[in-house]
């Protein structure tokens, strides 16, 4: 794979590649693409850079997905001061010789599973595209995933846009996963007045945010299954070991990014496990959207409907208190065949397809 040079700093030595040092010893990096386009200064995102960092992605997802909500200010600030338990991300900020912030990179390094894989959001603003920015950007992600001894590279692309699965070929990487983006218009939910009550042997649990303690070993369990289950194509991924308190620090995380998280589940009456359990979260200063997460139904307690029942149930739930909620979105599997029937079945339609891209490296 042919990739720009990085060249670094003027008062710093050459490294070799890859580059070894700690972050906290990079203080900036000049990264020149080839002479046909202008050079791209990359550092390393600092509080000053935020602002700059928010409206760099602001402007990617609007003209990549213009109808879905974009994060507030505190989201991103929580997303890039909180991660998610388990990974480690970096932030860089890229700007042309005239220091015009025109592209952001972030890393993901997972700790405690799939070691070997970086996961990569490179966002380049419209207005700076097709200038080497993103080749520029994706060297330096190349070279970070090096250093922290990483294998493959993982990134998305929205498949409606051309540039981005171009950009993905052109860097040598391949479509290991194709996901479907589908939203649930609230009003078509209500118009099929759907009733799926919850089968003999089994009990419904609701809750917001923080898991009742008898619950909480049951959707680590569930949780755990996620990539166990649900198809992951030929992405280098394999499944997450969540614990209990892997449960707790994730709910910390959703609500340091002002979201709340309505569940609901089904409890098997004879043993009292919770052997379904559904997922959304919706932001506090988007009322009216939310995102459909994990539902997953034990293997052993499959074709009693659990998972059709349980997600309707939380619909109804999240609207108890948020009447004003109106679009449910969510990304799945293409060939999770099962999952979109039942998404299918409650209103949801197909908006777009997303491309999971990976690079050996």
């Amino acid at each position: 794979m042919s990739l720009e040079t990085i060249s670094w700093g003027p008062n710093d030595p050459v490294p070799e590649a890859p580059c070894a040092r700690p972050l906290d010893q990079i203080r900036w990096c000049s990264c020149r693409a080839t002479r046909q386009h202008p050079g791209v200064d990359i550092k390393l995102l600092s509080v000053a850079d935020e602002d700059d960092a928010y409206r760099i992605n602001q402007a990617a997802a609007a003209a990549e997905a213009p109808d879905i909500p974009f994060w507030s200010r505190a989201a991103f600030d929580a997303r890039v001061h909180q991660p998610w338990p388990g990974s480690l991300w970096e932030f860089f900020i890229a700007r042309t010789d005239e220091g015009t912030p025109a592209g952001l990179l972030e890393i993901g390094f997972p700790q405690l599973e799939n070691t070997s894989t970086s996961n990569i959001q490179l966002n380049v603003h419209p207005d700076h595209r097709r200038r080497g920015i993103g080749r520029a950007l994706y060297a330096h992600a190349v070279e970070r995933s090096r250093a922290h001894g990483r294998t493959f590279l993982i990134a998305p692309t929205v498949d409606s846009l051309p540039d981005g699965p171009a950009f993905a070929t052109a860097m040598g990487a391949a479509p290991a996963l194709a996901e479907t983006r589908s939203r649930l218009d609230v009003a078509d939910f209500d118009a099929l007045e759907l009733r799926a009550p919850v089968a003999d042997g089994y009990r419904l649990a609701q809750w917001t945010d923080h898991t009742p303690d008898e619950y909480v070993h049951d959707v680590a369990y569930l949780d755990s299954r996620l990539n166990v289950d649900a198809p992951t194509g030929d992405l280098a991924w394999e499944a997450e070991k969540v614990d209990a308190e892997r449960v707790r620090e994730n709910e910390k995380s959703i609500l340091s990014r002002n979201r709340t998280a309505y569940h609901s589940g089904a409890v098997h009456t004879a043993t009292g496990r919770l052997v379904a359990w559904t997922l959304l979260t919706c932001p506090n200063d988007i009322r009216w959207q939310a995102w459909q997460q994990i539902t997953i139904v034990d293997p052993e307690h499959r074709g009693h409907g659990l998972g059709l029942t349980v997600k309707i149930a939380n619909l109804t739930y999240a609207r108890s208190t948020r009447p004003e909620l109106r679009a449910i979105d969510t990304f799945n599997a293409s060939s999770n065949a099962p999952m979109l029937r039942v998404n299918q079945a409650m209103g949801f339609r197909a908006r777009e397809t997303w491309t999971q891209w990976q690079a050996t490296i």
